[in-house]
């Protein structure tokens, strides 16, 4: 298949934060890579589209979101989770 799910979504994450890969640690937060919440928004979207996915997220109320944003490894999880389901 290529990537993996993590590679994929690290690499996304370091697209919308100008950085590169190796600079992205698994505990960083979204905010520690300078996403604000537009950079958010937009990396929510590069996930669906690149995993063909549906992410539940309101980007109005994050905290109340089911789709864990707190780290990303968080991140990483979250998305494994969804593609599985969407496999199953």
């Amino acid at each position: 298949m290529g990537e993996s799910v993590k590679e994929r979504v690290i690499a996304i994450l370091a697209e919308q934060a100008v950085m590169d890969t190796a600079d992205i640690r698994m505990e960083d937060s979204l905010e520690d890579l300078g996403l604000d919440s537009l950079g958010l928004v937009e990396s929510i979207f590069a996930i669906e589209e690149a995993f063909d996915i549906s992410v539940p997220f309101n980007a109005n109320e994050p905290g109340k979101s089911q789709f864990d944003i707190s780290s990303v490894a968080a991140v990483i999880a979250a998305v494994e989770g969804l593609v599985a389901r969407k496999a199953a």
